[in-house]
């Protein structure tokens, strides 16, 4: 090869290279908006981009109509050029000549991406042959409609409104594919002058350059006379249109958490259903207005997750004006730490089925309970003695939750909140302490509706696959829409390596959770064959300030908060009053198959209990009831309430063997309480049979008794109590009381051995002992003797 060929080559390939990499990759680089759309493309909201424009992202698919309006209206040889036209160019200076001024540029829509692309440049003619350059090279690597694409993505649209996008909702207020061949028309003529037409000025100028298109379009059989006729006869659009903001708290988490990100991603497409989203908060709306504003409340949140993919459906973050500052309804309460009342109840109940330490209908203490100076309290200030833990969870009573945690331990309880997926729970079980079942900690309604999911989806699963677990199948809500199948999991059959809680400990949960007792136009819903199965659980903080509402079936959870985003208590702001009738309102809404879950029979065993303790059955049990509980409660505790007592001919009194002969006795067998938790319980109880009292001739000869017929309800023993002076100055009373297994007995009071007073059937009395410690002593009638320390201090 010759040293001239060798140079020719080197010669053209360098300039094919410089001709090749002369186009700058990417050829825009504008910052754009975020955009957020629901599972079938609608668009659910956009965020505007960081230089202030409503630029969406990239569109490949550009409208048809709009194609056949712009090539008609600016480059009518397109489709047959290499990225300029030479007619066009002549034809152009031609008039520029004649006229004496430039008034056509004869650019293509190839040239026209370029000058785009190559944003603030003069208008000259070496900067014409830059585009004419530029345009030759785009047509090489580029398809005519990833030209258009470009073009319609980056065009001006008068004002702050880039691409045809973000213009077909703003002006028209909806998707570019459903525009009229007039609203294409009209906006394949508005890049051509943006900043002297646009709707919101100059309408009639606008309207007779539309009109001239279509005519355009009508003469080459574009489209036809009467598509023409109806096109010329629509308006031009008054004023530009918002774009829609119909999950505005959802895209403001999804910007917040990816606008430091890497890699940017510009559209989400989400799992959410815009007609459900509308419908729900349609429904929070309504509630605000008729119930919730009325009474100074301004904030509701509702989340609605499919149980089997765990996708959102509805993510409705507040209500209210999002420009009005001074109720916080830009707040997303779905994602924000709330105090969480007693929507954490049943997943104690969960774990301690789970572990053995609970039986559903096991009865539990409810009693006055002070524990290191904690007095809780049952939101109706009263006490049923002892209830099965299964009523106590569907009526939400306290202290029960309260006992139940005590015997489980925060620490244990803290970890399976934990494992089930709360990220709030921070502190430690001493910062928490027994106030943690009753709203002592934050959660968040994300993570609670993703509990609830979960919970359900594992269950589902465990029985689908044949009593095996799903470790996948614990996981937070997902709002980011994929077509991709979920990867068939390993399963294990080991549970501590795959399930938090048991399939029979979630089965009998939410079974208890149905009998929660439903808001009024609720109330009869059993006795409606249309009617849905549901478990759920309310909540309400302490102050009022919270209110939850929390409902599971087998195919959807429903999440609903309400109070306000500043904190602010109100009366009766309760989950029962105000959050309830939503959740059922938004469950109306839903596809309703009929279905409850599958009963989980393989991790499950089928035994006797006793009908009145609900523990398991001991042999004096006199009335047993076969059910099925989890396989963990094999290992609880045998009913401690039942006892044999052996009694006179007559089965009235008492006796003991230092007063009746043995061959003489009834032996039967008699459900007994301790004596606090019997006051209380008889008086919501009227069939339980107090123990009878020992024979006259017997108590001389007592030596001892396993039933104490007496115990102090408050003080209990080394409690410290702080009483306030009065107004007058002097130290306020304390109430003394005691409950006793003989309503009608007489006891004595004495504080340090001094004689303070009596008492008869009702067993409280109101003291003023000075600070320091003290005993208090009471002896009843027939001589029996309890002892109890204490301290009153004062306020130092």
């Amino acid at each position: 090869m010759t040293l001239k060929k060798r140079r020719d080559i080197i010669i053209t390939a360098a300039v094919v290279i410089i001709y090749y990499f002369s186009l700058p990759a990417p050829l825009f680089n504008d910052p754009v908006c975020i955009v957020l759309e629901d599972k079938n493309d609608n668009l659910l909201g956009a965020h505007i981009s960081s230089d202030g424009q409503w630029r969406f992202p990239d569109n490949n698919i550009v409208s048809g109509k709009f194609k056949k309006a712009l090539v008609a209206y600016e480059d009518r040889r397109f489709y047959f050029h290499q990225g300029f036209d030479p007619i066009a160019l002549g034809r152009a200076l031609i008039a520029n000549l004649k006229a004496g001024k430039k008034i056509s540029g004869g650019s293509t829509l190839t040239m026209q991406v370029i000058r785009l692309a190559r944003k603030g440049r003069s208008r000259t003619v070496f900067e014409k042959f830059i585009e004419i350059y530029l345009a030759t090279r785009l047509e090489c690597t580029h398809t005519k409609n990833e030209i258009l694409a470009l073009y319609a993505s980056h065009a001006p649209f008068g004002g702050n409104i880039v691409g045809l996008d973000a213009a077909a909702w703003i002006y028209f207020g909806r998707n570019q594919h459903r525009l009229s061949w007039a609203e294409s028309a009209m906006l394949a003529v508005l890049p051509n002058s943006p900043s002297l037409v646009h709707p919101g000025k100059n309408r009639k100028f606008l309207k007779i350059k539309r009109d001239r298109l279509l005519k355009k379009m009508y003469q080459k059989k574009i489209i036809d006379q009467n598509t023409y006729e109806l096109s010329v006869d629509e308006p031009i659009p008054e004023k530009p249109n918002n774009i829609p903001r119909i999950a505005p708290h959802l895209l403001s988490r999804i910007y917040n958490e990816n606008k430091n990100a890497e890699k940017t991603i510009s559209t989400f497409h989400t799992t959410l259903d815009v007609t459900l989203q509308n419908n729900v908060t349609h429904i929070l709306e309504n509630h605000a207005d008729n119930l919730l504003r009325g009474n100074g409340i301004y904030n509701a949140a509702t989340l609605v997750i499919e149980v089997e993919s765990g996708n959102v459906v509805a993510y409705v973050g507040n209500i209210g004006d999002l420009n009005d500052k001074r109720y916080g309804a830009n707040v997303d309460i779905i994602n924000a730490p709330r105090s969480t009342g007693s929507v954490l109840k049943p997943f104690l109940y969960a774990a301690m089925l789970s572990s053995g330490d609970i039986l559903p209908k096991a009865l539990v203490p409810d009693i006055p309970t002070q524990i290191s100076g904690y007095a809780p309290k049952n939101f109706n200030l009263g006490y049923d003695g002892a209830v099965p833990a299964r009523r106590a969870i569907a009526r939400s009573l306290n202290i029960p939750a309260i006992r139940m945690l005590q015997n489980y331990g925060i620490a244990k309880f803290l970890y399976i909140l934990k494992k089930l997926g709360m990220t709030t729970v921070t502190k430690n079980a001493e910062y928490y302490g027994l106030s943690l079942i009753l709203g002592g900690c934050e959660g968040k309604l994300w993570e609670l509706a993703g509990i609830y999911a979960s919970m359900a989806r594992s269950l589902n699963h465990f029985i689908n696959n044949s009593g095996r677990y799903d470790p996948d199948d614990y996981r937070p809500p997902n709002f980011i829409f994929s077509k991709n199948k979920k990867m068939k999991s390993k399963f294990f059959t080991s549970l501590e390596k795959s399930s938090v809680l048991t399939a029979s400990t979630i089965w009998l949960t939410f079974n208890t959770m149905i009998d929660v007792e439903r808001p009024a136009e609720e109330s009869n819903w059993q006795y409606f064959s249309s009617s849905r199965k549901i478990a759920w659980k309310t909540g309400t903080s302490f102050g009022f300030r919270d209110g939850w509402a929390i409902g599971v079936t087998p195919a959807y959870v429903v999440g609903v908060w309400v109070g306000n985003a500043d904190g602010e208590g109100r009366p009766n702001l309760t989950g029962i009053h105000c959050a309830a009738p939503i959740l059922f309102d938004v469950f109306n809404l839903l596809p309703h198959s009929g279905k409850w879950f599958n009963q989980p029979f393989d991790d499950m065993y089928y035994t006797a209990t006793c009908r009145r303790s609900g523990y398991l059955a001991s042999d004096i049990c006199e009335e047993v009831d076969s059910v099925w509980l989890p396989k963990a409660g094999i290992h609880f505790q045998k009913c401690p309430y039942h006892k044999l007592v052996h009694l006179d001919k007559t089965e009235k009194w008492r006796v003991h063997s230092n007063c009746e002969e043995p061959s003489s006795m009834v032996h039967k067998s008699w459900f007994i309480l301790p004596p606090v938790m019997e006051w209380y319980y008889k008086s919501k109880n009227y069939d339980y049979k107090t123990l009878p009292d020992y024979r006259p001739d017997c108590l001389a000869n007592l030596l001892h008794s396993s039933s104490k017929p007496m115990e102090i309800i408050y003080p209990k023993d080394l409690t410290k109590i702080y009483v306030p002076v009065e107004l007058d100055g002097k130290l306020g009373s304390t109430v003394f009381e005691v409950a006793h297994r003989n309503q009608n007995i007489t006891i004595f009071w004495y504080i340090d051995t001094k004689f303070a007073g009596s008492t008869s059937r009702f067993h409280h009395i109101a003291l003023q002992p000075p600070k320091g410690k003290h005993t208090l002593t009471l002896v009843d009638e027939n001589g029996e003797k309890i002892e109890q320390t204490f301290e009153i201090i004062d306020k130092k």
